[in-house]
């Protein structure tokens, strides 16, 4: 099973775990180590952001 490339920049993903408390997980384990729960609200979150910033303009 093949890899997709990531569409979040590193610095996105890093900021949103930061942001959502388990950024510790990912500097300890690397970002293989989230739970599905944490990688789906990652993106949620990443969503979230686009949609307001899609509002503000």
């Amino acid at each position: 099973m093949s890899r997709r490339k990531g569409v979040l920049s590193y610095k996105v993903k890093e900021e949103i775990a930061k942001e959502l408390g388990f950024y510790d997980v990912v500097e300890r384990e690397g970002w293989g180590g989230i739970t599905a729960r944490d990688a789906g609200n990652i993106t949620k979150r990443a969503v979230e952001i686009a949609q307001q910033q899609l509002m503000n303009q």
